[in-house]
Formats: structure tokens, C-alpha cells, sequence
């Protein structure tokens, strides 16, 4: 059947690549790739393509780059390619006139074990919230987001010192694996699917936002150490530095976390042989990497050769 599969697929970032190119290279036919415009990006507002468009380029498939997935062009354009299958990895909500036409459904690939973590960043919650387990889960698209029917699955333990870009390169290659078996699943016509279950401690993969990044110091040393590494490196958890009675806001990347007793103020630095610690209950954060307004990413011992901490600086 891998020779009568036509394949749609949907993507846009990074994380998206990897399937495309288990599909690509298992042999089967990708007819189309639709992928988000191009937006402008950087100083020069140069419009930048989307990772997925590179990939889809360079392979020489047809790509489309569609602003309004009901329009009319769109949808007889998409009809046109005969798809009787459509894989989606990190794109946009579909509408039902999008999802309902090939065949054989359209799967989406989603990095959580559903239902736990639907929306839009279920690999950093994951972290945030301290679990020891994620995964990735296939499932047929429906009129609401990541609510769809279960097709299958894989987990995967969580690292203590696990960081969101760690995990999401472990998932992106997890997911690709689990969408060929997927796609080997439909072609055998062997699919069955499971009606994702109600659960009362049900929880959601929020959009992140500046808001929600910010570290509060008052919060437990284990949900700090989290929070940053469940932010780290994107989009980054950042604080307010109050030193020499200026306030600016600084981004935490690479950290440790060190259970310890003290009378420190929470949110309190300490320097100490060339070390950043941040007084917290129960403890210190370690900061070994973190970025000022207007300067690059740089780790502690660098920062304090040119960099001076007031004695009663803190992070808010």
C-alpha cells in the first residue's frame, strides 16, 4: 500500500523536520508540504522560511504556504494533489473542510501523552511542572484542539537535569518514529483507535508568554529549578536584577540547584568564588549562565570579570 499512499504533510518548525524526512527517506510519497509564509526576521526584516520549507526545497517537493487554510484557491489546490493521507506535526488548528477530506484522515503528532499537556507548549510544562515522564501521541484530528482519537504512542523518562531543548530533540526524533509506525499502522489497515480518557487532574500545555517566564523567587527552590530549565534555552525564564538601584531584566539559562540552610532574603545574591548563587526556600540556585539586557548569552565566571554586584542585589 506504501506505493497508493499520498501523502499531505503539515509542519513548520525544526521539531517538524525530522518526520518529513522519516517519511521522505522510508519511501513514501509526499505529495505536498504545506508549511506557514514566509515572515521577515531580524534587522533587515528579511523574510525568513520556515524550516520545513528548506527541507522541502532542497527535496524538490511542492510546497504551499497558505494565510487562510478556507480559502477557495487553498482548498481546490489542496483537492487537486489527490492526498489521501495528511500527517501533522506542529502547524496550525485545521478546519474541518481541511482535516475531513483525504481518505484516510489526517493525524496529528503531539508531544505529550495525551490527554495530559494539550496546547501549544506541552514539551516546556512538562519540565515546568517537574514530571519524570513524557512521550509523544498520534492521533486523528477532530473540531477541537489535541482532543482527538488515540491512534498510538511512545514515552520517555525525563532527566532530573533535563532541559526543554534537550527533550525536545529526544521527542522530535521519538515523534518521527512513532508517525512512520503510524503510517505503517493505516497502510496494514490495522489501525484501532482509543477515545482519549477524562481525567480530573487534567493538565494544559498554556502558551508562553513574558508573563509566565518570570521566576518568583518566593516560589520552592524544586519549582524554580524547574521552571528555568523547563525554559531553557527557549524562550528562557528571565528575572528583574535590582543592583545599584537600577532594575533590568536578565534571561537564566544553565543552572543547579543546592539544598542548603540559610537566613538569606529570598531572591538574595550571593557571590562567592566566582560563583552566582540566589538565595530561595530550602536552598540556592546556582546560576552558571545567563544573559544581560544588550549582551550575549555568557556563563558566571565571565560575567564576573567585568561585571559588579552590589552587596544587596537582588533578583525579583
Amino acid at each position: 500500500m506504501k506505493d497508493t499512499l499520498r501523502i499531505v504533510f503539515m509542519g513548520t518548525p525544526d521539531f517538524a523536520v525530522a518526520t518529513l524526512d522519516a517519511l521522505v527517506t522510508s519511501g513514501y510519497n509526499v505529495v505536498g508540504v504545506i508549511t506557514a509564509p514566509d515572515k521577515p526576521a531580524g534587522r533587515g526584516r528579511k523574510l525568513n522560511e520556515s524550516a520545513v520549507k528548506k527541507y522541502a526545497k532542497d527535496k524538490g517537493l511542492k510546497i504551499m504556504q497558505p494565510t487562510n487554510l478556507k480559502s477557495e484557491d487553498f482548498i481546490h489546490e489542496l483537492k487537486s494533489l489527490n492526498a489521501n493521507l495528511q500527517v501533522v506535526v506542529a502547524f496550525r488548528m485545521l478546519p474541518e473542510v481541511v482535516w475531513a477530506m483525504p481518505q484516510y484522515g489526517t493525524f496529528n503528532l503531539h508531544a505529550s501523552l495525551l490527554p495530559q499537556y494539550r496546547g501549544a507548549a506541552p514539551i516546556h510544562w512538562a519540565i515546568i511542572n517537574g514530571e519524570s515522564t513524557t512521550g509523544v501521541t498520534t492521533f486523528f484530528i477532530d473540531e477541537k484542539i489535541d482532543t482527538g482519537a488515540i491512534i498510538d504512542w511512545k514515552d520517555i523518562s525525563i532527566d532530573d537535569d533535563e532541559t526543554v531543548g534537550s527533550l525536545h530533540d529526544k521527542l522530535m526524533t521519538l515523534g518521527s518514529e512513532l508517525v512512520i509506525d503510524t503510517v505503517k499502522l493505516i497502510e496494514s489497515g490495522n489501525v484501532t483507535t482509543t477515545i482519549q480518557p477524562k481525567i480530573a487532574d487534567l493538565k494544559t500545555a498554556y502558551k508562553l508568554n513574558k508573563e509566565n517566564c518570570k521566576i518568583d523567587w518566593n516560589d520552592s527552590l524544586d519549582n524554580i529549578y524547574n521552571k528555568i530549565r523547563g525554559l531553557n534555552p527557549f524562550p528562557s525564564a528571565w528575572s528583574e536584577l535590582h543592583n545599584n538601584d537600577i532594575i533590568s531584566s536578565v534571561k537564566l539559562f544553565d543552572i543547579e540547584k543546592m539544598y542548603e540552610a540559610h537566613t538569606h532574603e529570598n531572591g538574595t545574591i550571593i557571590i562567592d568564588s566566582k560563583e552566582m548563587k540566589v538565595a530561595a526556600k530550602g536552598g540556592y540556585i546556582n546560576i552558571k549562565e545567563l544573559q544581560l539586557p544588550g549582551k550575549r548569552k555568557m556563563d558566571v565566571k565571565s560575567l564576573l570579570n567585568g561585571f559588579e554586584f552590589s552587596k544587596d542585589a537582588k533578583l525579583c
